[in-house]
């Protein structure tokens, strides 16, 4: 027997477990879960996809339910994005889901996030994996990008929305290139004209829920059926 199936044999006792996510928050996921033997399946979907709240939760659905037999827990790395509510109770794998209405809420805490709102309600939050989208995220979360089908030019429309928006806050979640990040930020506030802002964040609401999803996987584990 070599030192690598050990290994494998090793992490499979431990319980399998699965990441479906919007690529949102790959940043942070990839940095949390660097050297996880129990991840054995990773899949980041398109951001934005709860723009259409129904091929979202059918995507979601299909995704999870096919890991079934292959993994013993899956993190669905999704808050509940208009549509995701309740939807772990359909899912054919024991599944651990973010709280809060979108990826903001889930990475600040809800809390916090209405504070934020209440400070300021034309705010624009940034996370590493938005700053990356910079302009063309926005116009695509605003639905404005199936105006060039149409012949108008997005940015426009988009100007236009943002005239009441006063700030941009960048979530610095620590993870990758922080500087790299917040320089994205910066530059797509100074794009759309708004006050920049840094608010340091952390990941500890998402490693929450990502030790919920292991100890999950463990406990349906081939170790915790044996005993």
């Amino acid at each position: 027997m070599t030192d690598d199936t050990m290994t494998e044999n090793d992490s499979a006792k431990k319980g399998r477990l699965a990441i479906i996510a919007c690529e949102i928050l790959k940043p942070e996921l990839e940095k949390l879960t660097e050297g996880w033997d129990e991840v054995v399946h990773r899949e980041y979907l398109e951001f934005a996809l709860h723009i259409n709240a129904d091929d979202l939760r059918v995507k979601v659905q299909d995704k999870v339910n096919a890991l079934h037999g292959q993994v013993d827990a899956v993190f669905l790395g999704y808050a509940v994005c208009q549509s995701l509510s309740g939807i772990t109770g359909l899912l054919k794998v024991p599944t651990v889901m973010l709280e809060g209405d979108d990826c903001i809420a889930a990475i600040l805490g809800p809390v916090e996030y209405e504070h934020q709102k209440r400070l300021c309600g034309g705010t624009w939050f940034n996370t590493p994996g938005w700053a990356l989208r910079g302009v063309e995220g926005a116009i695509k979360e605003l639905h404005l990008d199936m105006l060039i089908d149409q012949g108008y030019e997005p940015k426009y429309f988009l100007d236009m929305l943002f005239e009441n928006y006063e700030r941009c806050i960048y979530v610095d979640t620590d993870v990758g290139d922080a500087e790299h990040y917040e320089a994205l930020s910066r530059q797509f506030a100074e794009d759309l004209g708004l006050r920049h802002e840094n608010r340091p964040c952390g990941t500890a609401n998402l490693e929450r829920f990502l030790a919920r999803t292991l100890q999950l996987a463990r406990s349906n584990g081939p170790a915790a059926k044996l005993q």
